[in-house]
């Protein structure tokens, strides 16, 4: 079969704009021109542009699909499976969402009493599995499977109280972070940088070490996943000072 750019767009659902876009940046280009310059599609096409709407139904960025879509390694089917893995634990997500949306429906209407706990198991769990799914293997590698299950179990059993205490004192250790001078670690900014770090921490920390907390700011440093969460959230570059501060007042 062949399609216009016309078809190909009412088939997939999409517009012909997103079309000539993806042809403009070569993710998607047509098999060939006709005669009169239109966009020609056949079954190759069709089914490149399923595994980009795929991609893009998991909020992946059009650059890391064009990467993916250029992989002559990374085979069609390779992709479909990880597709389906990748589904298959955003349905987790959603089901979970759902379980405690209805829970807290039946909660409303006096059917049941929701605990705190309850309330936040989800949003908990899927925290968890996004530092699972990004930082896994580190922490894992640096501080062993048994620290982090319990580290896991812990941060599952904090109260709706606790979570809002750690953002209040995340936010105020940003908020000190970005007052810390390198040249004054002595400062009172500073010494509250490496308090609120330290009591962050202990929310989920099965119990507080020097040694961990200087090798989790050696993390941090050393992987860019980690300092671009801080500079992004202090709006500046500021791992390099979070670091020199932890050590400063571990001595």
């Amino acid at each position: 079969m062949e399609y216009t750019i016309k078809q190909l767009a009412d088939i997939a659902g999409v517009s012909t704009r997103t079309l000539r876009y993806y042809d403009q940046i070569d993710l998607l280009k047509p098999n060939y021109n006709s005669r009169n310059n239109y966009r020609i599609y056949t079954e190759n096409q069709v089914n490149q542009l399923q595994r980009i709407l795929f991609y893009k139904a998991l909020e992946f960025p059009l650059a890391k699909i064009q990467s993916l879509m250029q992989d002559d390694i990374y085979s069609e089917l390779s992709a479909l499976k990880e597709q389906q893995e990748l589904l298959q634990l955003k349905k987790q997500d959603i089901d979970s969402l759902l379980t405690t949306i209805d829970k807290t429906i039946r909660d409303k209407q006096g059917e049941l009493t929701m605990s705190d706990t309850e309330k936040f198991a989800a949003f908990k769990n899927a925290k968890l599995k996004q530092n699972e799914d990004e930082f896994g293997t580190e922490i894992r590698e640096k501080y062993g499977e048994e620290t982090i299950e319990k580290s896991n179990k812990k941060f599952m059993n904090l109260s709706e109280e606790d979570i809002n205490k750690m953002q209040e004192i995340e936010n105020d250790m940003f908020n000190n972070l970005t007052l810390v001078k390198a040249d004054d670690l002595d400062s009172v900014a500073a010494e509250t940088v490496y308090e609120d770090h330290k009591k962050w921490l202990s929310y989920s920390w099965p119990n507080y070490k020097t040694e961990a907390h200087r090798g989790l700011v050696d993390m941090y440093l050393a992987d860019d996943r980690f300092a671009k969460y801080y500079n992004d959230r202090a709006g500046k570059q500021v791992v390099q000072l979070l670091h020199d501060v932890v050590y400063h007042y571990t001595k």
